[in-house]
């Protein structure tokens, strides 16, 4: 077995006297899309910024390919991990093909002689990284709005440029905060084909996200967190039954959760094949 493109071991983050993760674990394995979900409050974004250099954990490590990530984002971005936000943060007086080659930027080789005097080098570096943006727009398939101003996009496209900016910088992890968050069905279901799209390219995903329904169809792995603390993880199907993720999200006891799910299980045994209710 290849060992996992990311590992988070034990990662705690205490703000004063208040600890917001305690001992977070997670790993990525090579082309394999992770969920991680949880009630608000839980701790998903805090963790996505200790993973990207915002927040420097107060205890435990992260590894990319088997190297501790530096504490600054830049770095970590160029180490190879990328992401977008829970709120949407484009550049709105920039075109949609320029917010790409933001993120392009990082993959450029010009110094600062060559940016000043913009000479050859300096335009063949811009003219690449605008054929790499648009070459993503149509990826993420929002190609035609290669000219519009971000702001006059509408809010799914908004979307989709955070991802295809991201992918500018040639990540191996890509980290979506709350991709789908405030998109209709057929907007969620074209995010969810995308993703598949990305982990087809060989980029590890890790998704954010309170739409259980589209986390448990998406990932191969999901993980939870309540109030700062890994409850449980494993297979979409493992932990959508589990009870302590049934509580956890509708606030019912173990004991009534785990005998609701045993009573439904032993229902669906007498009806067979006729289904229950019928």
């Amino acid at each position: 077995m290849t060992a996992p493109i990311l590992r988070a071991q034990n990662v705690t983050m205490v703000f004063g006297g208040l600890t917001a993760l305690s001992e977070v674990s997670l790993s990525l394995d090579r082309g394999q899309i992770v969920g991680l979900i949880g009630p608000n409050g839980a701790g998903k974004t805090t963790f996505f910024n200790c993973l990207t250099g915002l927040y420097t954990p107060t205890n435990g490590q992260v590894l990319l390919d088997g190297k501790q990530l530096p504490s600054d984002p830049a770095h970590v971005t160029i180490a190879g991990i990328a992401r977008t936000f829970q709120n949407i943060r484009l550049f709105p007086n920039m075109t949609a093909v320029e917010n790409v080659m933001v993120g392009r930027h990082a993959r450029m080789k010009q110094g600062p002689i060559a940016t000043i005097f913009r000479g050859p080098r300096f335009r063949k570096g811009e003219t690449d990284a605008r054929t790499r943006a648009q070459e993503l727009l149509d990826f993420a398939g929002i190609g035609r709005s290669y000219d519009e101003l971000a702001r006059n996009l509408p809010y799914g496209d908004q979307r989709r440029l955070e991802i295809a900016r991201a992918l500018a910088t040639d990540p191996q992890v890509l980290l979506l905060d709350e991709p789908t968050a405030g998109m209709n069905p057929q907007e969620t279901e074209a995010t969810r084909q995308l993703i598949f799209k990305i982990r087809d390219l060989g980029i590890s995903v890790v998704v954010i996200e309170h739409d259980t329904k589209f986390i448990f169809s998406l990932c191969d792995h999901v993980s939870v967190l309540v109030q700062g603390k890994l409850l449980v993880e494993g297979t979409p199907e493992s932990v959508r039954t589990d009870p302590r993720v049934i509580e956890a999200y509708l606030g019912k006891p173990p004991e009534e959760v785990q005998a609701e799910v045993q009573h439904a299980a032993e229902l669906v045994g007498e009806h067979g094949d006729k289904g229950v209710g019928q």
